[in-house]
């Protein structure tokens, strides 16, 4: 409690104070009539605050607010006013962002959760080093970028970010007041919807600017603590790659972009291999060394400029080799350390970066091989027509020769081309650089023999097939039927023979998101955790090793929140060699944004996954507390179904919410929804769009929806003490029931109270409303906490600080909702509104969408 008493404290100076002083410098930004909007923006604040208590409407607020503090009248030029307090909000959450990462290394001192260096003193204690480094030789965690469209700050933008950090560390109020008045006039947004290649270079930015030097620090630190000299787990941290390679409801990422992508990520590896050998060269000055040296440069610096330039892994690691030699032999290996530091990092990085991972929804592939079927004359109209036994044997057993050119759909053509490329992308940036190809929407076995056989037609040797077909459960039907068709999988003589070259190892994914959206928030979490435990039972069984990788979005809704815990809380049952997890949107930035953050998040997934297997932590849960679970799993997907048969709650989400704007926003390269059906059907609708409307309106629907109700049922039937101690004893369902409280958090439903007198929406409201007093009630009783999140006082005080910097922000779109419902002459500005204020609302709630 006393570490928390503290953290606090150094949270208050040196973000809560330093953001107040530094917040007073916006007073001076360099805007067109702007001058008297960080003047107004408290008055603003404090109407919101008290109107928004009093259930008045946001137009009311506003009216209240030009009438009385700025005396203007005139729509159009309101318009303009709202239109700078988004811009000066915008700006307010990047230099409260700055401000807090800033801190992130003080606050650290006073952190409870358990770093590498504490997991080590522990093993120290226990004289278990045998039993630590055996394990850390083997174990891996991957992190896997991915494009999904709330990652939206520009490279530009990022890097104001990060001298703002910098200048803050240091207190230099002059420059930041300059750096301030830079971001005032620079752009945050961007001016068109970019395109795949912009989000990867976005994302290719940040891998060269800190995840180059943050891996390599990291696994410095293990290797020279580990008292192992043999170390060499080059895979301990490993980096996925998804803009430019997932093309699932994206039809702008061809095989082209693919390309280029992956050429990409390996010339920014070389550029920055050839800035820390320009670096070396300095040091290493001695007779008889600059040969090799400037061999090995010559050979980089065209390496990362001509796509076609390639040097080998082995060809970069030779020429070191042959500088190490030489640097021992005749110069008492000075500056040897660091030529092994930058040795490390070339094995851990290769030629390609990051794993480039292909993905796309099992409906196009069925697509694909229906065509390609029926171009054989096998078929007539549907591969329906077809016995599962006969289309096993055509995936598996038939030889065709695909030629791109024979087909005129567009997704055929680019299914064969690009299945077709992935040989070069392979020889190029080697086998590391795209070995993955995964499969949404899996619920049978020809999600995955589809692709097999795919690759088989389109000229891969059977024998050479060097990519693992990763099925994605993420559905509830995907999850019930996945034991099943992982077991008719292994069973096939030629796809088992295909997994023992793969090394007898099969990576399963598996989606939160989706899953939320389909089953809700208890049901779809306890689904994976038992779909974890039942698929690493049958690869056991059949001698396979499984290794889970979890579609993790920023919000709880989504299976974000507090990632480690969630890792921590794993059962044994659950196979354990490798956590890989997506990390997604503004979560790149804020959780693993700055080397400090980067290392630390990626030391809790290890010591998360490590503690799991050591120090007989290992967690299991009873056949009682399961039916328990499974009770309250239920209860709660039945209080949440209900919601989504409402007549009104497609209706709602359409017309109330930002819903719509999402897609209208320059954000992400991808549609809101797959296809382009006109009628809305949940299944359609992308997660990100879905959770993310929600969070706009600070109702967080998904992250909590039914878990009040279930409660609230237990303790009718007189079993609240049941649930309480479920909450004390089982570590999953109260990582689950915390990250639940997070969500309620940063619910706030005063914003929208206006609508429970709507003639329309009015009902639905209060039942959302409803829902969420009950599970904010019920979720402090079985914890036992007086307020949400009571035991986080420093996320706790972020969160408070952030929505009151977004709250005039989200009064405003509030407002601009209302007046696009009553067609206002200025209807096209209202809705620019909209989308404007997603951007601000989305940095700040840092793990919105």
């Amino acid at each position: 409690m006393q570490q928390q008493t503290k953290r606090l404290e150094e949270f208050k100076k040196s973000v809560t104070n330093k953001f107040n002083i530094y917040n007073s410098l916006f007073l001076s930004l360099p805007y067109k009539n702007v001058e008297n909007v960080g003047i107004l923006i408290p008055l603003l604040l404090d109407q919101c605050e008290k109107g928004l208590k009093e259930g008045k409407e946001p137009q009311e607020i506003l009216e209240v607010f030009f009438s009385n503090f700025v005396d203007i009248q005139d729509e159009r030029e309101r318009l303009d006013f709202m239109f700078r307090i988004v811009q000066y909000v915008e700006r307010q959450v990047v230099l409260y962002d700055s401000v807090e990462d800033s801190a992130f290394p003080k606050l650290q001192e006073y952190s409870s959760s358990l770093t590498i260096k504490d997991y080590f003193e522990l093993v120290n204690r226990t004289k278990n080093w045998d039993k630590v480094s055996k394990k850390l030789s083997t174990f891996s965690a991957r992190i896997v970028l991915t494009a999904h469209p709330t990652q939206f700050y520009t490279p530009a933008v990022l890097d104001i970010i990060a001298e703002l950090r910098s200048l803050i560390d240091e207190d230099r109020i002059h420059d930041i007041d300059v750096t301030l008045q830079q971001l005032g006039l620079t752009s945050l947004i961007n001016a068109k919807k970019p395109t795949p290649l912009d989000e990867a270079k976005n994302i290719i930015y940040i891998l060269r600017n800190t995840y180059y030097d943050a891996v390599g620090e990291l696994y410095q630190y293990v290797k020279s603590n580990i008292r192992d000299d043999k170390f060499e787990n080059y895979d301990l941290m490993k980096l996925g790659f998804w803009p430019g390679g997932d093309r699932d409801g994206n039809p702008f990422v061809t095989a082209d972009i693919t390309k280029q992508v992956a050429d990409e990520l390996r010339l920014t590896l070389m550029k920055c291999y050839y800035n820390e050998l320009k670096d070396l060269r300095k040091k290493l000055t001695f007779k008889g060394m600059q040969g090799e040296l400037n061999e090995l440069s010559g050979k980089l610096y065209q390496a990362m400029f001509d796509p076609n330039a390639l040097i080998s892994y082995e060809g970069i690691i030779e020429h070191l080799n042959a500088v190490r030699g030489n640097l021992i032999e005749h110069y008492h290996g000075l500056y040897l350390d660091e030529l092994d530091q930058f040795i490390d990092k070339v094995h851990i990085f290769k030629t390609h970066f990051a794993t480039l991972d292909i993905r796309q929804d099992h409906s196009k592939h069925a697509l694909v091989v229906e065509t390609v079927l029926k171009k054989q004359g096998i078929i007539k109209e549907s591969v329906s027509e077809l016995k599962d036994k006969e289309l096993v044997k055509l995936l598996v057993q038939e030889d065709f020769k695909l030629n791109p050119k024979d087909f005129d759909d567009e997704i055929v053509k680019d299914t064969i081309s690009n299945i077709q490329n992935l040989k070069a992308i392979q020889n190029k940036n080697g086998e590391d650089g795209c070995n993955r190809y995964i499969i949404s929407n899996s619920e049978s076995i020809f999600s995955v023999l589809f692709v097999f056989g795919l690759f088989r037609w389109c000229g891969w040797d059977e024998k050479e097939i060097t990519f693992d077909i990763v099925p994605l459960f993420e559905t509830m039907k995907g999850m019930d039927a996945s034991e099943e068709v992982m077991q008719t999988l292994f069973d096939i003589p030629q796809y088992r023979q295909h997994l023992e070259r793969r090394r007898d190892i099969h990576t399963i994914m598996l989606g939160f998101s989706d899953g939320t959206k389909d089953g809700g928030y208890l049901k779809a979490n306890w689904s994976i955790l038992k779909t974890k435990e039942t698929l690493s039972k049958v690869c056991k069984k059949n001698g396979v090793s499984a290794i889970f990788f979890d579609g993790r979005g920023g919000p709880p809704a989504r299976g974000g929140g507090k990632t480690h815990k969630f890792y921590a809380a794993q059962t044994k049952d659950v196979a354990n060699h490798e956590i890989q997890l997506t990390i997604q949107g503004q979560t790149i930035t804020s959780t693993y944004g700055t080397k400090e953050q980067f290392i630390h998040n990626s030391e809790q997934l290890l010591t998360a996954g490590l503690s799991n297997n050591l120090f007989g932590k290992e967690h299991t849960i009873s056949a009682a507390q399961r039916k328990l679970i499974e009770e309250l799993s239920e209860l709660s997907f039945d209080k949440y179904d209900a919601l989504k048969q409402h007549e009104k709650f497609i209706p709602y989400l359409e017309n109330r919410s930002t819903l719509k704007y999402y897609t209208k926003a320059n954000i992400g390269s991808r549609p809101g929804k797959r296809g382009n059906k006109k009628q809305l059907t949940l299944s359609d609708l992308r997660a990100i769009s879905f959770v993310g409307s929600w969070s706009q309106l600070k109702q967080n629907v998904p992250g909590y929806f039914g878990l009040g109700s279930a409660i609230q049922q237990m303790k009718e039937e007189g079993r609240l003490n049941e649930v309480k101690k479920l909450y004390k004893e089982v570590p999953f369902f109260k990582a689950l029931m915390l990250n639940s409280m997070m969500s309620l958090a940063k619910s706030n439903f005063d914003l929208t109270s206006y609508m429970k007198e709507d003639p329309e929406f009015g009902d639905f409201w209060n039942i959302l409303h409803n829902e969420f007093q009950l599970s904010k009630k019920m979720l402090l009783q079985i914890s036992g906490l007086k307020i949400l999140m009571e035991d986080e006082a420093v996320s706790r005080e972020s969160v408070k600080i952030r929505e009151k910097i977004v709250l005039p922000l989200l009064v405003i779109q509030q407002n601009a909702l209302y007046h696009i419902t009553q067609n206002s002459e200025y209807k096209e500005l209202y809705e620019k509104i909209v989308t404007r204020s997603l951007y601000g609302n989305i940095n700040a709630s840092r793990n919105s969408a």
